[in-house]
C-alpha cells in the first residue's frame, strides 16, 4: 500500500466514524419524541363503540378547540369539545348540516380548586371522552350521527350508547343535533 493509498483510507476510515456518530445522535435524539408520540396515542387495540362501532380517533388532543363547558353538580366536570378539520371548517362557515367526515370530541374533567390560585377551577381526574361522527348513510337513523362514550379508552356498556340520540334528538334538532357552538 503506497503513502497515498494509506492517507485515503484513513480518510474514509474518519468519514465512516464521523457518519456513524452523527446516526447515533439522530437516533438517540429522534427515537424518544417518536415514541412518546406512539404512547400518546395509546395502545395499538382501539376498542368501537357497541351500536355505532365509534372509535376513539388517533391524534384528536392536538386538535382544534371549539368551546369549553362546565357542568354544574351532580357531575362537576369541566368539559372540552374538539374537533377535526372538517368539523373547525363547518363551525367556521356556519355550516349546517355538518358535513359527512365531521368528528367531534368532548373531553371530561373532574373539577378542582387550583391549589396555587383559590377562585380558579383546573381539571381534575379525566372522566370520559365521547365522540360523535357524522355519516349520513351509515347512521341515517340517528340523525347521521354516530356516538361513542369512552372511560379510561374503554366504551361504556350498549344502554349508556342507547341514550346518546334521545338526548339529542330532543335538545340539539335544530342544530343538526349537535349542542356545542362554536366559542365567539
Amino acid at each position: 500500500m503506497t503513502p497515498i493509498q494509506s492517507e485515503k483510507n484513513k480518510r474514509s476510515y474518519a468519514t465512516a466514524i464521523t457518519l456513524a456518530v452523527l446516526l447515533l445522535v439522530v437516533l438517540l435524539t429522534c427515537v424518544p419524541y417518536l415514541v412518546s408520540i406512539a404512547l400518546a396515542e395509546g395502545p395499538g387495540t382501539v376498542e368501537a363503540s357497541p351500536i355505532f362501532g365509534v372509535t376513539i380517533p388517533p391524534g384528536y388532543k392536538q386538535w382544534e378547540l371549539i368551546a369549553p363547558a362546565e357542568e354544574a353538580a351532580p357531575l362537576d366536570e369541566l368539559r372540552a369539545v374538539v374537533g377535526n378539520q372538517t368539523a373547525i371548517d363547518a363551525y367556521q362557515a356556519g355550516k349546517l348540516p355538518f358535513p359527512d367526515g365531521t368528528i367531534l370530541v368532548k373531553r371530561a374533567w373532574k373539577r378542582k380548586q387550583s391549589p396555587e390560585f383559590a377562585s380558579a377551577t383546573i381539571p381534575g381526574a379525566a372522566t370520559t371522552v365521547q365522540v360523535m361522527v357524522k355519516d349520513s348513510k351509515k347512521y341515517a337513523s340517528t340523525g347521521g350521527w354516530g356516538f361513542g362514550r369512552f372511560v379510561n379508552g374503554k366504551p361504556v356498556d350498549e344502554a349508556q350508547h342507547r341514550s346518546c340520540w334521545g338526548c339529542h334528538e330532543a335538545r340539539a334538532r335544530s342544530r343538526d343535533y349537535v349542542f356545542t357552538r362554536l366559542a365567539p
